[in-house]
């Protein structure tokens, strides 16, 4: 059984033993694809073969953030400065370590000044790419697990809820739901049996921020989990992963291995009569069980289909009892909110969208990786100052948001904050922060046919406007394409689009419109150019 004076002890114990100078090399699933694992081995020869291990410790660590520039290394100086090197690789790894000694370096210095940092704000975000996500020490040195302790002490549960909701978070997982009046819905819910879930099933095309965040800093999504579970009075919790996530699973699984060690997780945590064990379900990738009553069932080894809702999760969720369901994102901000306080969260953002917001910044643009911002921050600000640009002289023509639930921002617009209420207002919506950048040379009806088309294949098939809808408006957007369509058709599709936007089981038929009805509101010109002529089209084409 562990204490707060051993829990303290540990943390000091593993400040004690860093050295003078730490080289930290990225090892997420992004660097790794691009060879870091091998420049992490040549940095640790290097070390050793200059006889600097007295000093010099090499670490791999989680996301870095800068994806588009990796591999990724920093090395962290006796001084407290630190220098960034971008695309390394395992031949000029050695001549980083080289640099203690006064020699030249091959390898090309980054900037921690570059506008991609320079206007993030991390949280959630804050140990990713400082930590070894594989050793609970490092958690435990930065304050890990420390709010798990005094929620369990210091705080009843009404008042772990309050602050929840008095710091203003609403899911992250896409519908900006207010997280702590979930919270306290699930926790007057009569029962003696509670679960708390957290999605980690990210399935939007472009999006890795849950993966990075389980990859990166897995402790803090445990501890988030088991503050929440005792708010609400759970003693049970599940991780639902996909199963395109490896790094992530092993590294949840070595985390969960090390609490249990602890006593962090299991019964009787931190000597009271707080039991919580947490377990991994690992998803076979189908979109469609991030919907709540879809990832439920799949949970309990059925097909994931959803359900009609009520009753809602909160309700009658996993085998039948009240379950809270928030995605990877929202637990990672619990700890850091009972650390600082509510009303420090609630100075971050917008009137009605506290804190900041985590996107996974791709495409057409010239800085691609992840970004955590305030919420209120511009799409302008967002897309030009910090992802640069569309590159080779090309123009910034949109950006996607919400992934196949979301929808298309014109350029026009770019000054828009980014927050839940200002995204909606526009046709779009936050999602889980994928943002996707547009150049002026895409198609926008071959945009619109792309997520029609990912819609199409994730039905699962149980409601027909879903089923046979994206069918039909996927047909229609192909007739449109190559020129068969008529202004008939044009008008069938957004029919459609109302028929399965109001008529669909679930979220997944309900928003598959959505990039259809974007890309018709801003760029109905490029469906328009495509019809064929009354008189050529004959009666019906």
């Amino acid at each position: 059984m562990i204490d707060l004076q051993q829990l303290q002890d540990i943390g000091q114990q593993e400040r004690d033993r860093r050295k003078p100078v730490r080289i930290r090399c990225c090892t997420a699933a992004g660097c790794q694809s691009s060879g870091a694992c091998s420049v992490k081995e040549q940095l640790d020869g290097a070390v050793a073969a200059a006889d600097l291990g007295d000093r010099v410790a090499v670490a791999g660590v989680g996301c870095m953030r800068f994806c588009g520039r990796g591999p990724l290394v920093a090395v962290d100086h006796e001084d407290g400065t630190s220098q960034l090197y971008e695309g390394v690789t395992p031949e000029n790894a050695a001549s980083i370590v080289g640099t203690l000694q006064g020699q030249p370096t091959t390898a090309t210095l980054g900037d921690w000044n570059h506008p991609f940092f320079a206007h993030q704000m991390p949280i959630v975000l804050e140990n990713s790419g400082n930590i070894d996500p594989e050793r609970i020490e490092e958690y435990i040195a930065v304050g890990g697990y420390q709010q798990l302790y005094r929620a369990l002490h210091d705080l009843s549960p009404e008042a772990v809820v309050k602050e929840i909701s008095a710091s203003g978070l609403r899911g992250r997982g896409g519908g900006g739901y207010p997280t702590g009046l979930k919270w306290a819905t699930v926790a007057k819910m009569p029962g003696d049996q509670k679960y708390v879930i957290c999605n980690a099933d990210e399935g939007d095309p472009g999006a890795f921020m849950d993966r990075s965040v389980l990859e990166s800093d897995p402790h803090r999504i445990l501890e988030g989990m088991a503050i929440a579970a005792y708010a609400i009075g759970a003693n049970h919790g599940y991780v639902y992963v996909r199963a395109e996530y490896p790094l992530a699973i092993a590294h949840l699984q070595t985390a969960i291995k090390q609490a249990k060690r602890l006593g962090i997780l299991g019964s009787q945590i931190f000597d009271t009569d707080f039991d919580f064990k947490v377990d991994i379900r690992v998803g076979a990738g189908a979109f469609v069980c991030g919907e709540e009553t879809a990832l439920i069932a799949s949970i309990e080894g059925k097909r994931g289909n959803p359900r009609p809702r009520p009753p809602y999760p909160a309700q009658s969720g996993l085998w039948q009892s009240p379950t809270l369901i928030n995605n990877v994102e929202t637990y990672a901000n619990v700890a850091a909110i009972l650390r600082r306080g509510s009303e420090w969260y609630a100075r971050i953002g917008t009137e009605k969208s506290k804190g900041t917001k985590v996107f996974a910044l791709t495409g057409k643009v010239e800085n691609t990786g992840l970004i955590e911002v305030p919420m209120g921050t511009t799409v302008r600000r967002i897309v030009e100052e910090m992802g640069g640009g569309v590159p080779g002289g090309r123009q910034v023509k949109a950006v996607q948001t919400g992934g196949p639930s979301g929808g298309c921002i014109p350029a026009h617009l770019f000054d828009t904050p980014v927050d839940y209420d200002s995204l909606l207002a526009l046709g779009t919506m936050m999602g889980s922060g994928g943002a996707i950048v547009i150049d002026d040379e895409t198609d926008m009806v071959d945009v619109a046919r792309f997520y029609m088309d990912f819609c199409r294949s994730e039905s699962c098939g149980k409601c027909v406007p879903c089923r046979a809808g994206t069918v039909q408006m996927y047909e229609l957007l192909d007739r449109i394409l190559e020129g068969r369509a008529t202004e008939r058709d044009l008008a069938s599709l957004e029919r459609l689009c109302v028929v399965v936007k109001d008529t669909s089981l679930c979220g997944l038929g309900m928003s598959a419109p959505n990039p259809v009805i974007s890309t018709l509101r801003y760029f109905r010109h490029e469906y328009e150019s495509r019809l064929r002529s009354p008189m050529a089209a004959g009666h019906g084409g």
